[in-house]
């Protein structure tokens, strides 16, 4: 959800806002991809104090993405494609959380 959020608050600070916002999963991965109609793609800015709020966006995809990255919108639509990647817990691991939830429930 956090980087949800980052990517989507990054296209609404940087870049007029998003267009569209995609969620694409497959084997192992969850792709997050939000569209916007800037051409300028997500760049580094001045490192700053962790204390100040805002400018960590980057920082928070280094930490906690598989991978991430953005490009040109396909068929030569104006803007980019800002994507970010995490591992999907398995389906096992969900199970048994909801289970413990279940069990764990006063009701």
């Amino acid at each position: 959800m956090l980087l949800v959020s980052e990517v989507v608050t990054n296209a609404c600070l940087h870049a007029g806002g998003p267009e569209e916002l995609v969620l694409r999963h497959g084997g192992e991965r969850l792709r997050i991809e939000v569209s916007d109609a800037s051409p300028e793609h997500p760049h580094a800015q001045a490192p700053r104090s962790p204390a100040l709020p805002g400018g960590h966006g980057l920082m928070i995809f280094d930490r906690l993405a598989r991978s991430w990255g953005s490009e040109a919108r396909p068929d030569r639509a104006r803007g980019k494609v800002v994507w970010v990647e995490v591992t999907r817990p398995s389906e096992q691991k969900s199970d048994r959380a909801r289970s413990a939830r279940r069990r764990s429930s006063p009701l």
